[in-house]
């Protein structure tokens, strides 16, 4: 029986795609995720409790994550932890480790923004992916929400504050 885990940490490489010689698709890399600890003695920042996630996906999953991930992104991803088992090839002895096949994985939103968009049965591909979020650069230029509140809101409250900070009453939209 294998265990669910959920990971949030960083692509440590841009995952690596292959293909069964069936045709499956099958990608590979690696997370690392660590938590962030303080000393307080030199009121330095250190990173605690590093470990790397050898991860693996199948089939359309795998071509999205080659399509949309790469080298240093933040991700979190969903998936069993399982016990691989194989014979070294050099000395014969029996070796082993726990990796991860996932289930789900995305951009965690905590600090990057993500265009999300429908794959195809064949996978997005990397330059329809580039052109997407290009014109997302360029639609969010010209959007007037993109930039907060806008220019003729009260100073004073945004929107839903009411007669308490002289907002507007009913939202934008």
């Amino acid at each position: 029986m294998s265990s669910t885990i959920t990971l949030t940490g960083r692509l440590t490489a841009a995952p690596e795609i292959r293909f069964t010689a069936q045709g499956t698709a099958v990608v590979a890399f690696t997370i690392v995720t660590s938590r962030r600890v303080k000393n307080q003695q030199t009121n330095e920042w250190s990173d605690a409790d590093v470990t790397y996630w050898d991860c693996k996906a199948f089939k359309q999953l795998a071509q999205n994550i080659a399509d949309s991930l790469d080298k240093g992104m933040e991700v979190v991803a969903t998936g069993r932890a399982v016990q691989e088992s194989w014979e070294d090839r050099q000395t014969g002895a029996k070796r082993s480790k726990v990796a991860v096949l996932l289930d789900a994985i995305g951009p965690s939103l905590r600090s990057a923004t993500a265009v999300v968009t429908k794959a195809g049965s064949g996978g997005q591909g990397r330059e329809e992916f580039q052109r997407a979020r290009a014109q997302q650069g360029a639609a969010s230029a010209e959007d007037p929400w993109a930039s907060g509140a806008p220019a003729s809101a009260p100073a004073g409250g945004g929107w839903g504050s009411g007669a308490q900070g002289g907002g507007y009453d009913d939202p934008p939209f």
